[in-house]
């Protein structure tokens, strides 16, 4: 199975029949994001889709040209059959130092971009983005320009609201992109085609069938030297507030007359409005904790709270777990529990919709102990259908059966399918401003039920399945 989005041409991504390329301009071109996850993106845009972009990088490091296009050809080289456009790409590549906070340095860095379309990629903090915004607010911005941003979005319901009011006097907001990459990954997408394209599933996928729905974004990663920003974030905001709210908006939304832009996000939009924590009870429907030292595959780690960067009393969680509804007619009185972890015992990131049991069992048919169960995994792909059959040596005796495929992934990276859509001019795998404004209303009583300590700060050894003392809530 492969990714819901057709593959962008080349024309669509870089407008190369309709003008100049874009210029895309990585502002924070010298971190960790950039080489990690957004070059190799935009490696595999250049090498299988063609795409027609020009690249500028641009932090405040004293870097050259010649050390730029050094991590570019880096990204370039993980590709398995790099493309001979990735030689000419690596090599035109230009590199211009500022600080992006200074709107003198912004005004320099736009007028040093080509005559097309300028797409600023703030692969940056939260906090030194909405500084560069602001900046950006005095200078004559083309109006064709696009900005991209990474989540966080806003630190709280006001100051989201208050950032896209900044960002909306600068271009509309369709040329505004709130990057979730969760919505590149192509099992997220296929949610899509799989409930609105099969019939036996689509039926059944409401609360008169539906027991519970859980989302899974477990990681055998630990903090990996992002203190920085961890610390300060925790795995509620890092991952459920910013990632598995908006699977979620995905998976709960009613059918859309189109996949276009609009349709989509007004879909996911209402979702948002109609979720808030189960029973607004922030206590009783939600956990938190946070690893002590133990090996993970084979690697010792040391506690979160003797990492490097990390100041214990702050008391940032690394699991989170949080249990909400959905009051829509379809999903009314179905728990959604949601759940992000680091250093767990292994990667899982998954959705499980588990059944109801069924109304009756005929007395004699022995056997039966669960209900029916279906998986869509996000990381590693897979689809897996857990239910009953009759056995093959007494048939008054039911047994468990599984029924699975591995997906086959989309031909991008996550980052690769999210920078397609900035690229061709379609913000439908982004956030729209008033999603990123909902998703702060759903977590704020849970952050300030923390904030409180209302909730105990668990723990759990690095390598475990989690807090043994944490049984499924709501």
């Amino acid at each position: 199975m492969t990714s819901l989005q057709e593959p962008t041409t080349a024309a669509e991504a870089g407008d190369a029949d309709t003008g100049p390329p874009p210029t895309l301009v990585v502002l924070g071109a010298a971190g960790d994001l950039s080489a990690r996850l957004l070059l190799p993106g935009l490696a595999g845009l250049v090498s299988r889709r063609k795409v027609n972009v020009s690249l500028v990088g641009s932090d405040r490091a004293d870097w050259d040209d010649d050390r730029w296009r050094d991590r570019v050809q880096q990204a370039f080289a993980s590709e398995v059959e790099p493309a001979p456009e990735a030689a000419t790409f690596a090599r035109t590549t230009r590199y211009v130092r500022a600080d992006v906070t200074d709107p003198k340095d912004l005004d320099r860095l736009l007028r040093a971009c080509s005559s097309g379309p300028v797409i600023l990629y703030f692969a940056l903090p939260p906090a030194v983005t909405e500084q560069a915004c602001r900046a950006l607010t005095g200078l004559p911005v083309p109006p064709d320009t696009r900005l991209v941003m990474e989540k966080p979005f806003g630190s709280d319901t006001a100051s989201a609201d208050k950032l896209n009011q900044v960002l909306t006097r600068l271009v509309p907001e369709d040329q505004i992109y709130r990057v979730d990459h969760y919505l590149g990954m192509s099992t997220v997408l296929n949610i899509l085609g799989l409930r609105y394209t099969n019939r036996m599933l689509e039926s059944v996928l409401d609360s008169t069938h539906v027991a519970s729905v859980d989302i899974f974004l477990d990681e055998s990663l630990a903090l990996e030297g992002r203190a920085g920003y961890y610390d300060n974030a925790g795995a509620l905001v890092d991952m459920l507030q910013s990632h598995a709210l908006h699977v979620l908006s995905f998976l709960a939304m009613e059918p859309p007359s189109t996949i276009g832009s609009q349709d989509v996000r007004d879909g996911a939009a209402a979702v948002l409005r109609a979720t808030r924590v189960r029973g607004n009870d922030p206590v009783g429907s939600s956990r938190r904790a946070r690893y002590t030292a133990g090996r993970v595959g084979g690697r010792m780690l040391p506690s979160y709270a003797d990492e490097e960067g990390v100041d214990p009393a702050r008391r940032t969680e690394t699991l989170a777990e949080l249990v909400v509804e959905v009051n829509t007619w379809r999903w009314a009185g179905v728990p959604f529990q949601l759940r992000a972890g680091k250093a767990l015992r292994k990667l899982d990131k998954r959705v499980v919709i588990t059944f109801k049991e069924p109304n009756w069992v005929p007395e004699g048919l022995l056997g039966y102990e669960r209900p029916d169960r279906m998986h869509i995994g996000l990381d590693p792909e897979v689809l897996r259908f857990d239910f009953n059959v009759n056995g093959p040596a007494d048939p008054r005796t039911v047994e468990r059966v599984g029924m699975g495929v591995n997906l086959e992934p989309g031909d991008l990276p996550a980052y690769g399918q999210v920078l397609a859509g900035v690229l061709a001019g379609d913000p439908t795998l982004s956030v729209r401003g008033d999603q990123a404004v909902q998703t702060w209303r759903i977590v704020e009583p849970v952050l300030r039920a923390w904030r409180d300590d209302a909730v105990p700060l668990q723990e759990y050894e690095a390598g475990s399945d989690g807090p043994t003392t944490m049984p499924r809530i709501g």
